[in-house]
């Protein structure tokens, strides 16, 4: 006869059994009594940022240090761009040879911790509560993903980046303009636009996601620091440091974005005009009309309407690429695809090892490019990872981190390959501009010069650019004001208008400090901002893994894997082939969390519910109801109630 775990549970009597209900009830109480609101770190649901009771407000000490730095810096640009070029060459110089180094290991980094999530024990864990499911579908989430990531660049580097590598590739890769060169070109292309920015990206968002939506802390910068620097960082030093420097990158990220922005809708006004070739003060101009078109987008709270047309950009911007395909060399484009991929694979980790010890050439080719990309895509990380995590809550660390990875990944791919692949073709077949000498912004309209309809298109390209010049400064200064406003998701609007225009002035220094060599200025401003924010991003990560560690989910799952081990031996040595589980309790140093301290504060200070004040509040997690709290109806409003204050 078989002997099971429960049979000493079935033999006893009713009036036994009874007592000794009562009495593991009575001991349960005592126990979970040592937890905050009486409830064990491992059952948790998660708490999500709306369920606390935060006071929003500006953070004055955060937002005027950082407003006298832009504005400063703002003022010596405009009054001495020459001094500014000077210094930021200089330092450029100096960080090249000896901190270059620090970009390419964030950038790894961000892509090996994502992967390791996405099939680690930590995969499963929500980035939201335990019951919660995501907002939007798998393809809505997808798109607006991209569309958060690409920005005009798809369009500055699209056609231009690959046809200069073909043209002299990469040192120590291929020799120039042979089929070894076409698909070095792609792969170096993609090796900037593919897997690690968008690692990256998935890093930030992700810390950010779980901090907002599972532990219930405001949406900034700071918050994720919380395991390493305590409670309550953004009120901190260190943490409004970290917050202000989240800001910098941001500005400088972003401005740089519209820089680029404002070369190529110069370069559109140019052709469909016909005018000659235009001085900066007319590029000024076009920044200042866009600027303007900002702020009335800022001011009117049209959202809605910024929504419409973000979606009709990303169409838009698919259209474009889906027209090069069709109308130009489609059969060269279906074969290019597949081989510039596989090369890009088989070529990342040779890309991705190429430094200073490669010598002065890889050091300069670096410098003009890889770094200033691996700059770009840092600086832009808060920016890109505060909208990702919004639009991910319920998502699977797993699903996250894969996605995030893997869908803008494979898009921009196919576009870099369509418009770098087709002008490089269009280059061998000998067509005019495609000669070698054009620059960034002229190559676009020179491809779409080859194609049918070239007389509408450029007038396209040209709305196309300045929808994503007004998106890209709206979207991000509601995140610098956010960042500014103890994480208010609703900053007041002149915050937010006056982050925006410092963007507009540090777009505008940039192109004066470049002269006739603008992107010089913009490269070498946004990795001199970017490489102090490597570190920050580096410190984050370990925040966040130190966070998943504590997680609920990840608590519940070594419990489970200690019962089911102890359950195990237990079993065999008492009932040798024949037993079976059940929950009773255990002899002392047997139980499944024997060495499991519980009551740690590591485990359980963060849900420790407060008021607006920071003082500790009891609260019921079974009915969602506060400590000073008697009306239901009033308790369901404390998220709203406690909701932005400006």
């Amino acid at each position: 006869m078989s002997t099971t775990f429960n049979d000493r549970a079935d033999q006893e009597e009713p009036e036994e059994r009874s007592s000794t209900d009562n009495l593991l009830k009575k001991r349960s109480s005592a126990v979970l009594g040592l937890y905050p609101h009486d409830l064990h770190p491992g059952l948790v649901p998660g708490i999500s940022v709306e369920e606390q009771r935060n006071t929003f407000g500006i953070d004055k000490i955060v937002f005027s240090v950082t407003a006298i730095f832009i504005v400063a810096f703002i003022a010596w640009g405009i009054s001495s761009p020459e001094s500014v070029a000077s210094v930021s060459s200089t330092a450029y110089a100096w960080a090249m040879n000896n901190v270059a180094w620090l970009l390419n290991l964030v950038m790894g980094l961000g892509l090996f911790v994502m992967l390791y999530l996405a099939f680690s024990r930590f995969g499963n864990i929500p980035l939201g509560k335990d019951d919660e499911k995501p907002e939007f579908s798998r393809f809505s989430w997808i798109a607006m993903m991209f569309g958060a990531g690409i920005g005009v660049g798809i369009f500055f580097f699209g056609p231009s980046e690959p046809l200069a590598y073909f043209l002299s590739p990469p040192p120590h890769t291929a020799e120039p303009a042979t089929p070894e060169a076409l698909h070095q070109a792609l792969a170096q292309s993609h090796f900037h636009w593919g897997l690690a920015i968008w690692g990256l990206y998935g890093l930030v968002g992700g810390a950010l996601a779980y901090s907002t939506f599972r532990r219930g802390r405001p949406s900034l910068m700071s918050s994720t620091f919380r395991s390493l620097i305590g409670s309550d960082p953004h009120q901190k030093i260190v943490g409004r440091i970290i917050d202000m420097m989240a800001i910098i990158a941001t500005l400088f990220g972003t401005a740089a974005t519209l820089g680029l922005s404002a070369l190529q809708i110069t370069r559109g006004v140019q052709i469909i005009s016909g005018a000659g070739e235009l001085a900066n003060n007319v590029v000024i101009i076009i920044i200042g009309v866009l600027g303007a078109a900002f702020i009335i987008s800022a001011v009117s709270g049209v959202a809605r309407g910024i929504r419409y047309l973000s979606n009709i950009n990303i169409s838009l911007t698919l259209g474009l690429v889906a027209f090069v395909f069709i109308f130009g060399p489609s059969l060269f484009l279906l074969n290019l695809i597949p081989s510039g991929m596989a090369t890009y694979i088989d070529e990342y980790i040779p890309m991705m090892g190429k430094s200073l010890s490669w010598g002065q050439e890889t050091l300069d080719f670096q410098g003009g490019w890889t770094a200033f990309y691996w700059a770009w895509w840092i600086a832009w990380t808060p920016f890109v990872g505060m909208f990702i995590a919004r639009i991910s809550r319920g998502r699977s660390i797993r699903e996250f981190a894969l996605a995030t990875i893997a869908a803008p990944t494979v898009i921009l791919i196919l576009a870099f390959t369509i418009f770098g692949g087709a002008a490089i073709n269009f280059h061998n077949e000998g067509l005019a501009l495609f000669d070698g000498t054009a620059d960034n912004e002229q190559v676009l309209f020179a491809l779409f010069d080859q194609l049918p309809l070239n007389s509408i298109t450029p007038i396209i390209l040209v709305i196309v650019l300045s929808i994503f010049f007004v998106t890209s400064a709206d979207s991000a200064s509601l995140v610098m004001g956010t960042m500014s406003s103890r994480g208010n998701p609703a900053p007041n609007k002149l915050v937010v208008v006056f982050w925006g225009l410092c963007m507009v002035g540090i777009a505008i220094v940039m192109l004066l400090a470049g002269g006739s060599t603008t992107l010089t200025a913009l490269q070498n401003l946004t990795i001199l901002i970017a490489l102090p924010f490597s570190v920050v991003l580096i410190f984050m990560t370990i925040g966040f893994i130190k966070d998943l560690h504590t997680d609920p989910a990840a608590i519940r799952r070594n419990y489970a894997s200690n019962a089911v081990r102890n359950a195990v031996v237990r079993g065999l040595e008492e009932h040798g082939d024949d037993f079976e589980f059940s929950v009773s309790p255990a002899p002392e140093g047997r139980g499944a969390g024997s060495k499991f301290d519980s009551q740690s504060e590591e485990l359980t200070e963060w849900y420790q519910r407060t008021d607006e004040d920071g003082n500790e509040i009891d609260f019921d997690y079974e009915t969602g109801k506060w400590g000073d709290q008697d009306d239901p109806e009033e308790n369901r409003q404390v998220g709203e109630d406690s909701a932005p204050r400006s």
